[in-house]
């Protein structure tokens, strides 16, 4: 059963950064495009960022320039470096596969950009 387990989120000011990680485990990770995802409460699930399988990034306009997908196929791990952090940049943010999402989300992390 796939598990994500997400860190790195908490409280920054407006202009702040804050670096995610997201370790994946039961999962072949090598052989899917990945995504960080982020929701606001009432809203969608937006994706903000995907890094392929092949290591190509695009972005969300709203977060292009800002933020950065990386991952470490021997770690299983994906990240995100978030700089410039604004108040709407706030939400509970998850990884997952592009595409074919898996249903099991994890619980995301919190991250709340406020002064």
């Amino acid at each position: 059963q796939v598990q994500f387990v997400v860190s790195g989120g908490g409280l920054v000011q407006p202009g702040g950064s804050l670096r995610l990680s997201c370790a994946a485990s039961g999962v072949t990770f090598v052989q899917y495009n990945w995504g960080w995802y982020r929701q606001v409460p009432g809203k969608a699930r937006d994706l903000v960022a995907v890094i392929s399988s092949r290591g190509n990034t695009d972005y969300a306009d709203d977060v292009k320039g800002r933020f950065t997908i990386s991952k470490d196929n021997n770690k299983r791990a994906v990240y995100l470096q978030m700089n410039s952090l604004k108040p709407n940049d706030t939400a509970v943010y998850y990884c997952n596969a592009v595409g074919r999402p898996f249903s099991s989300w994890g619980q995301g992390v919190q991250v709340t950009v406020s002064s």
